[in-house]
């Protein structure tokens, strides 16, 4: 692929479209989706098995239809921006570690195997890494997110939380050895100079006076959505002190926040897509991360 090319999937890019109001123009889909080399067909497919599959309501046909998220979707799409705050902070060193390992270990019977593995896709979410069978463990409080996600799913008798401040694996006790150990941080060093790249170029497009046309707007604002979620979801956010320096997602943040900065600019008298709420909602965070590195 490409340096600057980005790869959205159809799924991805109707999602992202979904405006305050829960609606997806199909023209403005149809656009966007060309701009980013989609065909026609891929996303009259897609969209056809969103609405079986109950996703998404449609009004109407072809470019003048109009797409409603439905009540699960909405949930769904739901940002989360206490996330992004947090990435923030730490990388402004505003979020010391502790030095407190969270632990969660779980034994969940075969006939609730559905459940069981439904916890272990939540634990992997909030950054877990396995130490052995069932027993999982990250450097940040995760607690309550993981009790209300034991609690939905019924697990309550099955799980142990606790934390420690002197976990040994193969008789590492190091921290930092043990986070280099436990996670893949190639891997996700590697993702995160990919988002670089792609914000450094997009980045110049958002700075050059020439206008974008919405349409072009919009391409800019989800590929970088997309390519952030690529780099972001495996990351389990480890405190800087665990990690090498320089670390390239401090880096990748930095530029995000200045390519939504000037996206956010650019887009504050048209209407926009839900997913500028995840930023917008952090905007203040964002303008002061950009401020402090300038």
């Amino acid at each position: 692929m490409p340096t600057g090319e980005v790869e959205v999937p159809t799924r991805t890019l109707v999602e992202a479209m979904v405006r305050a109001d829960g609606t997806v123009d199909a023209g403005e889909l149809y656009a966007v989706a060309g701009a980013l080399g989609m065909t026609d067909q891929q996303v009259r497919l897609c969209v056809k098995r969103l609405v079986a599959d109950g996703r998404f309501a449609q009004e109407g046909r072809g470019r003048r239809a109009v797409l409603r998220a439905t009540a699960e979707t909405h949930r769904a799409l739901e940002p989360n921006a206490a996330f992004v705050r947090f990435m923030y902070e730490q990388d402004r060193g505003e979020a010391p570690w502790d030095g407190v390992w969270h632990l969660a270990a779980f034994a969940v019977p075969e006939p609730a195997r559905t459940a069981r593995d439904a916890l272990r896709d939540a634990i992997v979410a909030l950054g877990g890494a396995a130490l052995q069978g069932g027993l999982y463990v990250t450097a940040n409080p995760w607690e309550e997110l993981l009790e209300a996600e034991v609690a939905r799913l019924g697990a309550e008798p099955y799980v142990t939380l606790l934390t420690s401040t002197d976990l040994r694996v193969g008789g590492t006790r190091d921290a930092r050895e043990l986070a280099a150990r436990l996670w893949p941080l190639d891997d996700l060093a590697a993702g995160h100079e990919r988002l670089a790249r792609v914000a450094r170029e997009r980045l110049a497009r958002l700075a050059d006076p020439a206008p974008l046309g919405r349409p072009e707007l919009l391409t800019v604002a989800i590929e970088l959505a997309a390519e952030f979620t690529r780099a972001m979801e495996p990351d389990p956010l480890l405190p800087p002190e665990l990690l090498p320096r320089p670390w390239p997602g401090a880096t990748a943040r930095e530029l995000i926040a200045r390519c939504w900065a000037g996206l956010l600019e650019r887009s504050a008298e048209t209407p926009v897509p839900r997913l500028f709420g995840l930023y917008a909602s952090v905007v203040d965070e964002i303008a002061e991360h950009v401020r402090r590195v300038e």
